[in-house]
C-alpha cells in the first residue's frame, strides 16, 4: 500500500509547488513576450492580465508525475502513454494559438486530428476496441471536451477548479482501469491545477490561456475513454460516469452554443454570455458564481460515484433526476438577458416560431414531459424503498407493467387540477393546493386500477402512499424552482442595496416580498425594526426584526445598511421624523413605501 500512497502524495505536493513556482516565473516573463491580455468587450476582466499560465500547468504535470517512477507500474507504456502524447500535443497546439491567435477551424483540425491519432494508440494497447460509430463518437469526445474546457476558461479559478474536480474524480473512480501510472498523472494534474489556483483566483494576476485549458481537456478526455475502450461499448456505465464527472464544462457548453444559436450570433464568438456570467448578473459576486459552479461540478462526481459504486437501478432514475435540475437550472438562466434584448432574437424569425410558441405556451410540451419523468421516477422509487434487493427483482415486472397506466392516470389527474395554468414564476401556496388534487386524484385511480385489473397481486398499498408523497415533492420542488432561485439570487446579490425596515407589519412583510421578486429596485431587505418590542428578537420572512427606533443606528452599522425603508403609513409622524433624523446624521436615506390605486 505504501508503494503506491507514498509516491501519490509526492506527486501531488510536487507538482502543486512546481506549479506555484512555474506560476511566478511565467507571471514575470510573460508581459517581456508581450503575452498579457487587454481588458475587451468580450471578455469578462477589466485590467491586462499575463497569460500562458498553460506552461506552468503542463510542465508542473510532468514533473510531478516523474515521482510515478517509484510506482511498480502494471500497466506499461501503452496505456498511459497515448493520452500523455495527446496532452502535450493539445498543450503545443495551444501554445501557438496563445501566440499567434489560431483560427477556431484550424484548432478544432488540430484537435480531431489529435483525437484520431488518440483513439488509434488506445485500440492497439490491448485494451479492446469499439465499433465504427463508437470509434467516431470517441474522436469527437476528445475534440468536444477539449473546446468545452476551453470555453469554460471565462471566470477567474473557474477552469482550473473544475478541473481539479475532475481529474481528482476520475482518478479515484477509475482507478482499477486507468491504473497506477495514468491514475498517477490524474493526480500530478490535480496538484498542478492546485497550485495553479493561487495565482488564478479572483483577482487573476495570471490566466492559463488555450495551452492550459486546451492540455486539461485534452487529459481529462484521453484518461476517460481508457475505462471506454476497456468495456468496448460506447453506451455503457464508463460513458456516463465520464459525462457526469465533466458535466459543468459540458453544461456551459452547450447552453452557450444553443442561446447563441438562438440569437442568431456565431458560435466562435466570444462574449460574457455563459453560465458564470449569467449568475454574476442576477446579483451574484464573482466568487459566489465560481462556487456554484464547483458545487454543480462535485454534484456531478457524487452522481458518478453513486453510479460506479451503488446500484445501477437506483442510481439510473438519480442521473434522469440530476439531468431534469440542469435542465431547469438552464432554462432559469436563459432567461437572464445576455444580447442587448436580441436573445431569441433568431427563434423568434425562424418559420417554427409559431410552432415553439404553441409547444410551449399553449400545449405545455416540456412541463408535460418533465412530469413524465418524475413520475416514473417516483414510482419506481417508491418501489426501491419499499421492497430490499433480493425483493426487488420479484416486483419489478409489477410496476413495468402498470407503469404506462399510472403515467397516463397521473397526466391526467395533473392537467384536470390546473396545474398547467399556474405560472412558475409566481408558484405559492396556494399553487400546491393544485398539485395535492393532481396527484391524490392520480394516487387513487391508481389505486383502484391496480384493484381491479390486477387484484392487488404482486402490489403494496405502501408503494402508492410513498409513490404519491415523493411525487408531491417532486412536483412543488420543480414548480417552484424557478421563484427559489430567483429569490436565491436576490438574497445573495452583492449588487443590491443592504435595506433596514422600519415597521414588521404587514406592509413589512408585502415590502419584503417585493424587494425580493423585483430585481428592478436592487434592494435586498436585511432587519426589522419595530415599535412592538414582543416582535424583537423573531424572524419575518427570513429576515430578523432586531429592536426598536433607538436601535435603527446600530442595526444600520451591524448590517452595513445605507437605506431605511418606512413601511407603513399607520408609523406616526413624530417617530418617522425621528427615524429620519437618525438616518440623516450617519448618512443614509429614509424612503417610503407608497401604495395607492387610483
Amino acid at each position: 500500500m505504501l508503494t503506491t500512497t507514498l509516491p501519490l502524495a509526492a506527486t501531488f505536493g510536487v507538482a502543486t509547488l512546481t506549479a506555484l513556482l512555474l506560476g511566478a516565473a511565467v507571471r514575470r516573463l510573460a508581459p517581456v513576450i508581450g503575452a498579457v491580455v487587454p481588458p475587451r468587450p468580450d471578455r469578462w476582466h477589466d485590467q491586462p492580465t499575463p497569460t500562458m499560465g498553460g506552461i506552468a500547468i503542463g510542465l508542473a504535470a510532468a514533473v510531478g508525475a516523474l515521482c510515478l517512477l517509484f510506482i511498480p507500474a502494471s500497466d506499461g507504456p501503452g496505456v498511459w502513454a497515448p493520452v500523455a502524447l495527446a496532452g502535450a500535443a493539445m498543450w503545443a497546439l495551444g501554445l501557438v494559438d496563445d501566440r499567434v491567435q489560431l483560427s477556431p477551424l484550424a484548432k478544432l483540425v488540430g484537435s480531431l486530428i489529435t483525437g484520431a491519432f488518440l483513439v488509434f494508440a488506445l485500440a492497439r494497447t490491448g485494451l479492446g476496441g469499439l465499433p465504427l460509430g463508437g470509434t467516431l463518437l470517441a474522436v469527437v469526445w476528445f475534440a468536444g471536451v477539449c473546446h468545452a474546457m476551453n470555453l469554460l476558461d471565462n471566470m477567474d479559478g473557474l477552469a482550473a477548479g473544475v478541473g481539479l474536480i475532475a481529474a481528482a474524480g476520475l482518478a479515484v473512480l477509475e482507478w482499477t482501469v486507468l491504473g497506477p501510472v495514468l491514475g498517477g498523472f490524474l493526480v500530478a494534474l490535480a496538484g498542478a491545477l492546485l497550485g495553479f489556483l493561487y495565482w488564478n483566483r479572483h483577482r487573476a494576476r495570471l490566466f492559463m490561456g488555450d495551452c492550459g485549458s486546451l492540455f486539461i481537456g485534452a487529459v481529462l478526455a484521453g484518461a476517460s475513454l481508457v475505462p471506454v475502450f476497456a468495456t468496448g461499448e460506447t453506451l455503457a456505465r464508463p460513458s456516463l460516469t465520464a459525462v457526469l464527472i465533466l458535466v459543468m464544462p459540458l453544461l456551459d457548453t452547450s447552453f452557450v452554443l444553443v442561446l447563441r444559436r438562438l440569437a442568431g450570433r456565431p458560435a466562435t464568438r466570444g462574449g460574457t454570455d455563459h453560465v458564470s456570467h449569467r449568475l454574476v448578473s442576477l446579483g451574484l459576486s464573482e466568487r459566489s458564481a465560481v462556487r456554484v459552479l464547483y458545487l454543480i461540478g462535485l454534484l456531478g462526481l457524487a452522481v458518478a460515484m453513486g453510479l460506479t459504486r451503488g446500484s445501477q437501478d437506483v442510481m439510473l432514475p438519480t442521473v434522469a433526476l440530476f439531468a431534469v435540475s440542469l435542465m431547469l437550472l438552464g432554462v432559469f438562466l436563459a432567461r437572464v438577458p445576455a444580447y442587448n434584448a436580441q436573445d431569441f432574437s433568431a427563434l423568434a424569425k425562424s418559420s417554427y416560431a409559431p410552432l415553439i410558441k404553441d409547444l410551449t405556451f399553449r400545449w405545455h410540451a416540456g412541463e408535460v414531459i418533465l412530469d413524465l419523468i418524475l413520475i416514473s421516477a417516483c414510482y419506481y422509487f417508491a418501489y426501491w424503498l419499499r421492497f430490499p434487493d433480493d425483493q426487488l427483482v420479484h416486483f419489478l415486472p409489477f410496476f413495468g407493467s402498470s407503469l404506462p397506466a399510472v403515467l397516463g392516470l397521473k397526466l391526467a389527474s395533473l392537467y384536470t387540477s390546473g396545474l398547467y395554468r399556474r405560472s412558475w414564476q409566481t408558484f405559492g401556496l396556494r399553487d400546491v393546493s393544485a398539485v395535492l388534487r393532481g396527484v391524490g386524484m392520480g394516487s387513487l385511480l391508481s389505486v383502484l386500477v391496480a384493484a381491479y385489473v390486477y387484484r392487488m397481486q404482486g402490489f403494496s398499498r405502501t408503494v402508492f402512499v410513498l409513490d404519491a408523497l415523493l411525487l408531491t415533492t417532486a412536483v412543488v420542488l420543480t414548480r417552484g424552482s424557478f421563484r427559489a432561485m430567483s429569490l436565491a439570487a436576490a438574497v445573495k446579490s452583492k449588487r443590491s442595496s443592504r435595506v433596514v425596515i422600519y415597521g414588521a407589519g404587514s406592509f413589512g412583510q408585502l415590502l419584503v416580498r417585493e424587494l425580493r421578486v423585483n430585481p428592478d429596485w436592487a434592494m435586498k431587505p436585511v432587519a426589522f425594526i419595530d415599535d412592538d418590542p414582543a416582535k424583537t428578537g423573531t424572524w419575518i420572512d427570513g429576515v430578523p426584526v432586531e429592536g426598536g427606533l433607538p436601535d435603527l443606528d446600530a442595526v444600520c452599522k451591524r448590517h452595513k445598511a445605507g437605506t431605511v425603508v418606512v413601511s407603513s403609513r399607520s408609523i406616526p409622524v413624530g417617530r418617522e421624523d425621528q427615524a429620519r433624523e437618525i438616518a440623516a446624521r450617519s448618512g443614509r436615506t429614509l424612503r417610503r413605501l407608497r401604495i395607492e390605486i387610483d
